[in-house]
């Protein structure tokens, strides 16, 4: 007897797949997970709590599923460090591409905040597994560029540490950001070029 194929889902069912999880992003970065009900959700995406239950199984099912969309692209800026490439030019590109997506996806970075501040109780297996490699990777790359002479020594870990913390803090911690700055400058490009001149001294000390 042939396998049942699964029926691909219609067009309103993807449509409301997407305005269930966007509304649930911007619920989740407003009020944490432990904050966020379904009804919020709901209200957010202008859907009924029943509606939204049809598509998931809970507020977990949702946050799981936002957390883990987010994954992929949360390590694609440090997958593209080019062990081919100027030390400097590489690492400098990598904090651009982190300060960018601090720039254009701010709801995704709280969003992964608030799962790590709590202890990762939902994607520690998406650390252990992705993350975690990924990192020792890149560690390994750059302490082979510092014993090659090509960077002055310091701690890959600490280095990786310290772009995180400089480039997420300005989605994290927007609303504090917004408010010191200045309204009329560009928060991010005074930003870049902070940054740029900040980690260029520490990588040609």
């Amino acid at each position: 007897m042939p396998e049942k194929t699964q029926k691909k889902p219609s067009r309103i069912q993807q449509r409301n797949r997407r305005l269930i999880l966007d509304a649930a992003l911007e619920v989740f970065s407003r009020h944490g997970f432990r904050g966020a009900t379904l009804d919020q959700i709901a209200a957010e995406a202008g859907l009924s709590k029943p509606n939204i239950l049809y598509y998931f199984d809970g507020k977990e099912d949702i946050h799981l599923t936002l957390l883990s969309q987010l994954m992929e692209n949360w390590l694609d800026p440090l997958v593209e460090m080019n062990p081919a490439g100027d030390p400097v030019k590489e690492i400098l590109a990598y904090v651009q591409r982190k300060l960018n997506m601090a720039r254009e996806l701010p709801r995704e970075s709280r969003l992964f905040a608030g799962e790590i501040l709590q202890g990762a109780p939902r994607i520690r297996p998406e650390l252990e597994h992705h993350l975690k490699p990924l990192f020792d990777e890149k560690c390994a790359l750059i302490a082979r560029w510092v014993d090659e002479g090509r960077l002055p020594p310091l701690d890959p870990r600490h280095l990786i540490f310290s772009i995180w913390a400089t480039t997420q803090h300005y989605a994290d911690f927007e609303s504090q950001v917004s408010l010191l700055m200045d309204a009329a400058d560009d928060t991010y490009a005074s930003a870049a070029r902070h940054l740029e001149t900040m980690f260029t001294r520490l990588l040609t000390a």
